[in-house]
């Protein structure tokens, strides 16, 4: 009877060591629903599409201090944002590659330069995908962009999802960017 009992137990274990870990990945908020996970507050929202021209991108670099972006997208949707009458900020659509794959994210910059809010909108990956929580993700409110949002330097890293952690980072330097870049009016918002 032990034998049997303790083949079961071999035969679980065996089973959880082989079986592929449940993939993390989805898409959990459309482009409508985005601004809205980092602004909930907010009572209208614009949206405007900005081609990436290699005079943008070499400003989005040069702004960055030459910090490795992962993907240079063809072009940035961003939302203007309103609470009542005032206009509060916007909120950037980016992606960045995790380990393998792209992570889109949507980070929300208020008009004083700011993070207001980060939420990930769609991840790709199999693992890594508790950077989608709000309690790894608060830590980048009220951040600006002279930050260094390294993990183990001002973010708190999450073990066996460093690799999205730095993605993280990394969108939200870039979206940092776009908005300063946008509130120059040198970019042409379509």
């Amino acid at each position: 009877m032990m034998c049997s009992v303790r083949a079961a137990i071999a035969a679980m274990v065996l089973c959880a060591l082989t079986t592929p870990a449940v993939a993390q990945e989805g898409v959990f908020l459309t482009e409508e629903q985005a601004p809205h996970a980092v602004f909930p507050d907010a009572t209208k929202i614009e949206r405007h599409q900005i081609t990436a021209s290699d005079a943008l991108r070499a400003r989005l670099k040069a702004d960055l201090g030459g910090a490795p972006m992962s993907i240079w997208e063809a072009s940035y949707v961003f939302f203007d944002v309103w609470r009542d009458e005032a206009h509060a900020g916007r909120a950037f659509l980016v992606e960045e590659i995790g380990k393998h794959r792209p992570i889109t994210f949507v980070v929300g910059v208020r008009d004083d330069g700011h993070v207001q809010d980060v939420a990930v909108v769609a991840y790709r990956e199999a693992y890594g995908g508790e950077i989608r929580h709000k309690r790894f993700l608060v830590q980048y409110r009220d951040k600006k962009a002279t930050d260094s949002l390294q993990p183990y330097q001002d973010i708190t890293n999450i073990a066996g999802a460093t690799l999205s952690v730095e993605a993280a980072g990394r969108a939200v330097k870039k979206a940092l960017a776009l908005a300063r870049e946008t509130d120059t009016g040198s970019a042409s918002a379509q």
